[in-house]
């Protein structure tokens, strides 16, 4: 055989075509195992308040959405004249979404009956500090805008003078 090398070429392109098979799957079957693989509970990034559109990282993000949400509602309160007759230690429990646009909105507010009777005007002044909050960006999953849930504990302690 004069030329052994072409032979060995014929047998490797004979045979490597096997190799190049590839495996189709289909787009709805690609569609089920990342639906499967998302972490719905989870998400990409946290709503971002004004003061916090420089933050990146997602822990930084969560902190600085907590302190802002938490100074705000701070000072919608100060601006009343709060004065209890009797000392009070109580958590207020308020759940809110923020929708896929921004918007936040109360989905619940649980005061006990001892603050209620001590502070009449609390819920009222809760919905003031948050109808007041600035236009927001909303959370994200993977680069999509999404609804989330909070609920935020609002701590109520009074100290006698």
């Amino acid at each position: 055989m004069k030329h052994p090398y072409i032979l060995v070429l014929i047998l490797v392109l004979a045979t490597s075509c096997q190799f190049f098979d590839t495996e189709k799957i289909s787009t709805e079957t690609f569609y089920e195992e990342e639906v499967k693989a998302i972490d719905w509970k989870d998400i990409d990034q946290y709503p971002v308040f004004k003061p916090c559109e420089s933050t990146t990282e997602k822990e930084s993000q969560k902190s600085c959405f907590e302190r802002t949400l938490s100074a705000h509602l701070l000072q919608s309160f100060t601006k009343h004249d709060i004065h209890a007759w009797n000392d009070v230690s109580d958590t207020v429990q308020l759940s809110f979404s923020i929708n896929k646009t921004g918007k936040i909105q109360i989905t619940s507010l649980k005061i006990d009956s001892v603050i209620q009777k001590e502070f009449p005007l609390l819920r009222q002044w809760i919905y003031e500090g948050i109808d007041t909050l600035q236009p927001m960006e909303p959370a994200h999953k993977r680069g999509v805008p999404v609804q989330t849930e909070f609920t935020l504990p609002i701590i109520i302690t009074t100290e006698s003078l």
